[in-house]
């Protein structure tokens, strides 16, 4: 039997969790678009289930401590983030300006699975708010549940793991909707728009 207090932690680490991911952001519109693609669903929604969980542990073993005395270090992930999103709400873009229909199956575009990992970790591992949210606001909520922390930070790696697959494997439900062009250039013109407002945000937000 888990002890009450146990239980409450693990609960409210898996709330928190879910109100710092379930919002319009980079990584969630790369995995919605994905997950419309039925592109290496599997790949992406584990990488960022993954990443998540290895984030949360480290904020509840006190990583958030390491960026205390350097700024230099949020400054470049920074300005690495804000290339990144860039440059891939440019590609958005471009694609907005020729939109194709959905396709699926064998005569589906292919995308490598490989490349679709590297832009996968590129939105989960170059954006500075990840870590204040996760390892340091997280991972400071975590050590104020008394003895509990741990079972906080569990409670959050599986609001992370509930979101993502939700996401990435719910989103096929919106395929009829996007077989038209005009859907993916709907789509495309607000993934640019997010990741450009993201980006922006992000170079010129003072962070500290």
């Amino acid at each position: 039997m888990f002890a009450p207090a146990t239980v409450t932690s693990a609960v409210t680490g898996l709330l928190f969790s879910l109100s710092l991911i379930v919002a319009v952001g980079a990584q969630n519109t790369f995995v919605l678009q994905q997950g419309l693609r039925r592109e290496h669903v599997r790949t992406v929604v584990l990488i960022c289930a993954v990443s998540d969980a290895v984030l949360i542990a480290a904020g509840v073993a006190g990583a958030g401590l390491l960026f205390d005395g350097r700024p230099w270090l949020i400054e470049v992930v920074r300005v690495a983030g804000a290339a990144f999103l860039f440059g891939y709400g440019l590609l958005a873009a471009l694609r907005a300006v020729r939109p194709t229909a959905l396709r699926t199956g064998p005569d589906a575009p292919a995308v490598s699975r490989s490349a679709v990992a590297g832009t996968c970790l590129a939105f989960t591992w170059l954006n500075p708010a990840v870590y204040l949210d996760t390892v340091v606001l997280l991972g400071s909520v975590a050590n104020t549940q008394s003895a509990q922390p741990w079972w906080f930070g569990a409670g959050a790696v599986l609001g992370s793991v509930l979101w993502f697959v939700a996401l990435g494997f719910g989103a096929r439900l919106l395929a009829p909707v996007f077989t038209r062009p005009v859907a993916w250039r709907f789509l495309d013109v607000f993934i640019a728009m997010v990741l450009v407002a993201i980006g922006l945000r992000v170079l010129f937000t003072p962070i500290g």
